[in-house]
């Protein structure tokens, strides 16, 4: 704490702590072990070619060098439609279930070198050598015997019945759908033979191949917009360089426009008012004596056209009246909260100097960008190979009865197992991902750990982050010469401290927060599952609960930050901080609410100033209308994508470079409240405050030079 007595060489509170919260910072150890260990066993089970690359119906993956499945290409034999035939001698029973007499006819799968490029069906084929050896490329390994009848080859499901231009789209093949003038057509066809004999339309496959059409134009658009981004990546950068700059050239004038900028906003807020005032008046002076423009509002009920109400004197004189009021109420808040203002003011001129002096901060938000990065491809790679990690289970499949159907079966000893001697047309085939061990049944306790270890890792982050530059700040103000009495480099310090006393208070703080976050992903996940239900109640409770949550997320994202600030300062532990904290500011409620008022609009016009700017030059810019550059800017199919990018690059950047400054604000706001109640201007407890703030709340240090 503050020392009873002034000490020349004394630089502030910062530096007199221990380590805090133990036990919460063996707990994030273990847990980060634990999570490591979970990556290990999911990394060891898990395989993500199962979302890369398609399957076969012996669940082998297409286009695997090494494998029996070099082939790319998926080839699907018939619609994926399931199919069940009923039991001739009872009801039908569930396809899966032990015993079921008929199992659901799955479409048979295989893997080709390349799709299909014409229209053929297998009886044409079986009369032809060369039409025959072609078909070859798209039957199963099974089918050896050309020469046996087309029907037990159909039977068997050892070739498709029919073949059907296709393209090969995410390593599948689908029918190659066009539209020629109007008209939906494949392979220059609008109908085509099914193989059975029949004529069909082609609009009998648009249905099936509608999702793959959307995918292919996603693909050609995404196409598009990579090649506008090879000829304008390096400027799309100058207008990102641009963001920064002006980014940090607006942080460093608010040292000397702040106050100017204030001002302005608050005389145009009274002048727009007053102008809205004077409107009113005159639109009531003119309505009268027109015929209806007496009416009460009462008398005339509710109308869907609000232009209605624009012809009554009632309304206009609401309108004043409550732009009156307004009015009266901003002119009695400015006089009464006008010292606050200039305090508002004072604290962001000195968040600039002392980001001026600590200017490593500007960037340390990268360093917390990238281990963010860290943390969500670690949860998102370990929930890839966690989703991954099922096993290929396969099942008996068949036409006619059969005591085994709907079973489990191994496709390396089928061909030698009873089933097949009892049941003459039954196949061992892929049915899906699952398994039976005790790792497959924790799979969800896993995922769901691994969703709560992303929120933990990831807000630990965040209050790093946030401890390291409220620590780097707070020296800055503790320093009672500034900047000569602050560490040479106050960033570097801070972190050091953070992660040598305090880990466990962060792990504290940051634990809190997961905790909440984990219960309103979940429900979210209730409202999603709840949505087809008719459950009014039900729904409203949860409404509720998603509610109270949302709101308990926001304080105590509050909270954390101004705790942090205070573990900075103070070095105290999690709970301490927090509490001081919160009672500190609910003792200064007014300072607060005007200093956030004050910043929020600084930091809205900065990044309207920034993003506003440097958009209009890059659409300016790239859409050829400078033209002292026109020649410059590259041709592109999408002028909007560079344009957009640097939009929301420029707003990135910003939102980066201001909340530095608002942490800076927010930590020296807290540093002067503790000033103002620790110290009294004695020699024994002089202000570490800044000249121009002493001066302006009428304090001095007794005995002691002027910073």
């Amino acid at each position: 704490g503050t020392p009873q007595k002034y000490d020349p060489t004394f630089k502030g509170p910062i530096y007199d702590r221990g380590c805090t919260d133990i036990v919460c910072c063996v707990l994030l150890v273990v847990a980060i072990l634990g999570y490591v260990v979970v990556g290990i066993v999911a990394w060891t089970h898990g395989d993500p070619r199962k979302v890369i690359h398609p399957t076969d119906s012996r669940g082998q993956f297409c286009g695997q060098q090494g494998t029996p499945n070099d082939p790319l290409v998926l080839l699907e034999f018939q619609c994926p439609t399931t199919q069940v035939r009923p039991d001739p001698s009872g009801p039908r029973r569930s396809p899966n279930s032990p015993g079921n007499p008929a199992a659901p006819l799955l479409p048979v799968q295989i893997c080709v070198s390349k799709c299909p490029d014409r229209y053929l069906t297998y009886l044409t084929a079986h009369g032809n050598a060369a039409s025959l050896e072609y078909y070859r490329n798209f039957c199963t390994p099974e089918f050896k015997n050309s020469r046996k009848a087309p029907i037990e080859v159909l039977k068997d499901k050892e070739c498709p019945a029919m073949l059907i231009p296709s393209t090969p789209l995410a390593r599948r093949c689908f029918p190659a759908i066009q539209a020629k003038k109007g008209v939906i057509m494949v392979g220059n066809e609008t109908t085509y033979n099914d193989g059975y004999g029949h004529r069909r339309n082609v609009t009998e496959l648009l249905e099936g191949a509608k999702k793959a059409n959307v995918v292919l134009e996603t693909r050609q658009l995404a196409m598009k917009i990579f090649e506008d981004y090879t000829v304008s990546w390096y400027w799309i950068i100058i207008g990102l360089v641009i963001a920064m700059v002006a980014s940090l050239i607006f942080i460093v004038l608010l040292r000397f426009l702040a106050g100017i900028m204030v001002w302005v906003m608050i005389v145009m807020v009274i002048l727009v008012l007053g102008y809205g005032i004077f409107h009113c008046y005159m639109e009531y002076a003119k309505l009268k004596g027109e015929a209806g423009s007496d009416v009460s509002l009462t008398d005339l009920g509710f109308q869907t056209d609000l232009r209605v109400y624009l012809h009554l004197r009632q309304t206009w004189l609401a309108f004043l009246i409550i732009l009156c009021v307004l009015e009266l109420v901003i002119v009695l808040l400015l006089v009464f909260l006008r010292k606050r203002i200039l305090i508002a003011i004072a604290l962001i001129k000195e968040a600039s100097r002392a980001v001026g002096h600590v200017m490593s901060s500007l960037l340390f938000p990268l360093c917390t960008f990238f281990l963010l990065c860290l943390c969500i491809a670690y949860w998102a790679s370990t929930a890839v190979f966690l989703s991954t990690s099922n096993e290929a289970v396969y099942k008996v499949f068949n036409e006619s009865a059969c005591p085994f159907s709907g079973q489990t079966c191994k496709p390396e000893t089928f061909n030698t197992s009873n089933v097949t001697k009892l049941c003459s047309d039954a196949q061992c085939l892929f049915a899906f991902y699952g398994g039976e061990t005790a790792y497959h049944k924790y799979l969800i306790a896993l995922q769901f750990f691994n969703v709560f270890m992303f929120f933990w890792l990831a807000n630990f982050v965040i209050a790093l982050g946030q401890v390291t530059l409220a620590g780097a700040f707070a020296s800055y103000y503790w320093a009672f010469k500034k900047p000569d009495d602050m560490p040479a480099f106050p960033l570097f310090s801070a972190f050091g401290r953070a992660l040598r006393y305090h880990t466990g208070s962060l792990a504290f703080g940051s634990l809190v927060l997961a905790i909440i976050q984990v219960i309103r992903v979940t429900l979210e996940y209730l409202d999603h599952r709840l949505k087809a239900a008719e459950n009014k109640f039900a729904k409203f409770l949860l409404s509720c609960l998603k509610c109270c949550f949302w709101c308990l997320e926001k304080f105590i994202k509050f909270l954390n930050r101004n705790a942090y600030i205070m573990i900075a300062i103070y070095g105290t532990n999690f709970c301490t901080s927090a509490r001081n904290a919160f009672f500190l500011l609910m003792r200064n409620i007014i300072r607060v609410a005007v200093l956030d008022k004050v910043t929020d609009f600084l930091f809205f016009l900065g990044k309207l100033l920034i993003v506003g700017s440097v958009g209009i030059l890059a659409f300016f810019f790239f859409t050829h209308r400078i033209k002292l550059v026109q020649d410059t800017a590259p041709p592109l199919n999408y002028y909007w994508v560079p344009i957009l990018t640097v939009i929301v690059g420029s707003y990135l950047i910003a939102h980066g470079f201001f909340s530095v400054y608002g942490m800076c604000v927010d930590t020296l706001f807290l540093c002067f409240l503790e000033d103002l109640e620790r110290n009294d201007g004695s020699a024994e407890k002089p202000y570490f405050m800044s000249q121009n703030l002493r001066k302006l709340l009428k304090k001095t240090n007794k005995g002691q030079p002027e910073a």
